[in-house]
């Protein structure tokens, strides 16, 4: 993000006190100058440790300049668009909004617009869709955010087309009698300081009305502090949009979601204004209060999903979908299958021992080769069945690898000698959508990511021999998706290791987990339209992780408040098992083990109980109660629906649970957590 030309410590649109006071809100231009010579006697602190612009006490601008584009020769502006998001906060929260209602936010702006905005004797650039024309300013009328304008001279005008003359501005100007909406004016750049304020002014509310504001925050309640509640957390995800911290896919879905909340009000205001203004009671009428009904159902929905995305804290607990619609090339024409072989220097010794190693002499099929020097390139050019041979070296890549065929990646050589670094800020590294991936061999090295260094969105994918260096979250197993992780290392996720999606499929085996803020978090699988996951781990190590080795997300149960409650009026203080754990808990052993990891599965008779197998047992009889209680609740659903016999495999969510041999030390809150929200 670019910087402002000497932003200044008084750039962010305050005037900041000595010693780093702030004033209020209202009492800002009256106090500032008074206070600094008061201060600077009491505490010693120079007048230079404080800035206002540059505009009060300093000669010359604080603020940079740039050349409007077009082919009209307009006057150099104030270069304003590119604060930081401190200086934009700091000015919303002290010093314009404060502690104001939504319905207040207007007054408040024109409030402070009159105390720091210069009231005339200014020329701007009037900046449409349409046109831009230099105009000067004779008033500002604070009420209603519009400042009193006339034409500059000479008179400068660029448009689309040429019928913006001189008359035709003229007789705009006198249709909007001559006022223009503050935000649309893009002052023009004076050496003096004396119109730093004023730049900065009107950047900050054109700023608040692009980006911030919504058409429907006027109507929202008004017992809420607006800042808290909708600027400080939209102004956070404008920033972390720009700084490429979200990913583009939620990116997109957000402002989708936006452009349909906007279009739906607007038709609910239409339908309510014509019910306001109609006195009949018509049958058209009720029409029009059912359709408007729908409509603000419709914006409800809409806008908890905004504030959903919002919330830097929820953006990601419900995920979305954006992979399902990559499509695999299928096999090649007459069913040809290659093997790509990558190497930064192809050397003869190099070729002689992958020919001995991976292209056996004595086999009498011959193999088509291609050759790459970038893995990335190697994997665009699969095919179904296609494998990726990888010698040792440091790649850079900067671009994703979405695999939507089944192929096969693999390293030659040790995983330390053979790294992928991912450069450059993306969304992701690793997309699989392939039926049957499998990922053997390498080191994935993840910089500057918004998303997990490897997704399972569809189909199955096997990760082997691996080591994992993330940046966000590690590996993420989506809805009816399988991971099989294998003898790998994954460490250094801000997020969980793994995320494990309900309806899914995922089996680690002898990996480790570490250094990651949480371990292993599998999300809540108690909607009825989800269905529960087989998890299976056996003999990994989980180890040094911020906060739980395994954390289980779900939301509260019903009956778990009532339970609280009886309990409480009971004065127990042990609650007492479940007859669903009860059973979850002594039959989560006899499960069947999958076929396909039948010969890795040891289990080991046990002499006593030791601290890590209680783990192990308390992470199997948390997963296998939960899914005992969305049994529960669905047969209760059945039941109500009049259906007293069922199919067993509709009655049964075949939940499959595996966990032993587990080792869990050092970290920060315990091997096991659950999050109830």
């Amino acid at each position: 993000m670019a910087e402002r030309d000497a932003p200044g410590p008084g750039g962010d649109g305050c005037a900041p006190l000595p010693c780093g006071r702030t004033a209020g809100p209202r009492d800002r231009a009256e106090q500032a100058e008074t206070a600094v010579h008061q201060e600077d006697a009491e505490s010693g602190c120079s007048a230079d440790s404080w800035s206002d612009y540059g505009s009060r006490g300093k000669v010359g601008t604080a603020l940079g300049r740039t050349v409007p584009g077009g082919n009209v020769l307009f006057p150099d502006i104030f270069h304003t668009d590119h604060l930081f998001f401190y200086e934009r906060f700091r000015t919303y929260q002290d010093y314009i909004l404060a502690d104001c209602k939504a319905s207040e936010v207007k007054q408040f702006i024109a409030e402070y617009l009159e105390k720091v905005l210069e009231p005339s004797g200014w020329q701007a650039i009037w900046h449409t869709d349409v046109f831009e024309v230099v105009v000067r300013v004779v008033d500002v009328d604070y009420s209603s955010l519009k400042a009193v304008v006339e034409l500059s001279e000479p008179f400068l005008c660029e448009s689309q087309d040429s019928s913006f003359t001189l008359e035709c501005m003229q007789e705009l100007l006198e249709l909007k009698e001559y006022q223009i909406l503050l935000q649309e004016l893009w002052v023009v750049y004076d050496e003096s300081g004396e119109f730093d304020q004023t730049a900065l002014a009107i950047e900050h509310v054109r700023f608040f009305y692009q980006c911030i504001w919504r058409t429907w925050d006027e109507e929202e309640e008004d017992d809420f502090d607006y800042f808290v509640r909708c600027v400080e957390p939209r102004l956070r995800l404008h920033y972390d949009i720009l700084e490429h911290r979200v990913p583009s896919g939620l990116v997109a879905d957000y402002q989708s979601l936006l452009a349909q909340c906007e279009e739906l009000y607007e038709k609910f205001l239409n339908v309510r204004n014509t019910i306001s203004t109609s006195d009949s009671d018509s049958e058209v009428e009720n029409v029009s209060m059912v359709e408007g009904l729908k409509l603000y159902e419709k914006v409800e929905h809409l806008k908890q999903k905004l504030k959903l995305i919002e919330n830097p804290l929820l953006r990601y607990v419900f995920g979305y979908q954006k992979y399902g619609s990559l499509q695999a090339k299928g096999q090649r024409a007459m069913g040809a299958k290659v093997t790509h072989v990558v190497s930064l220097t192809m050397m003869t010794s190099l070729l002689r021992l992958l020919m001995r190693d991976k292209f056996c002499p004595e086999s009498c099929e011959d193999v088509q080769l291609q050759f790459h020097t970038d893995p990335l390139t190697a994997v665009n050019a699969c095919y179904e069945g296609d494998t990726v041979i990888i010698c040792p070296g440091h790649y850079v890549v900067d671009g994703v690898f979405c695999i939507a065929d089944s192929i096969e990646i693999e390293g030659y050589g040790l995983p330390d000698d053979i790294v992928i670094e991912k450069r450059g800020k993306g969304d992701n590294f690793f997309d699989c959508t392939g039926a049957n991936v499998r990922i053997s061999t390498l080191k994935l090295v993840q910089h500057d990511a918004v998303e997990g260094i490897l997704n399972v969105h569809h189909g199955k994918t096997t990760l082997e021999n691996c080591v994992l260096q993330c940046e966000t979250t590690g590996i993420t197993v989506r809805t009816a998706a399988e991971l099989l992780m294998k003898n790998s290392d994954l460490y250094g996720a801000k997020g969980a290791g793994v995320e494990i999606y309900p309806g899914s499929t995922c089996t680690l085996l002898h990996n480790g987990i570490h250094h990651c803020k949480e371990g292993i978090l599998i999300k809540n699988f108690l909607d009825e339209h989800y269905d529960v996951p087989k998890i299976t781990m056996v003999n990994n190590v989980i180890h040094n992780n911020e906060g739980y080795g395994v954390v289980l997300v779900r939301p509260v149960m019903p009956s778990e408040t009532k339970d609280a409650t009886a309990q409480t009026t009971k004065g127990n203080t042990q609650p007492a098992q479940s007859d669903d754990e009860t059973a979850c808990g002594e039959g989560v052993r006899q499960q069947q083990e999958p076929e396909c990891v039948t010969d890795e599965l040891e289990l080991y008779e046990r002499a006593e109980i030791s601290g890590q197998t209680e783990s192990n047992y308390e992470i199997a009889n948390e997963l296998g109660a939960t899914s005992a209680k969305k049994s529960k609740r669905h047969k209760k659903r059945l039941s109500e629906l009049g259906i007293t016999e069922a199919d067993d495999n509709l009655m049964s969510q075949d939940m499959f649970i595996s966990v032993e041999g587990n080792n869990f030390k050092w970290n920060g809150k315990g091997s096991f957590g659950t999050f109830v929200f």
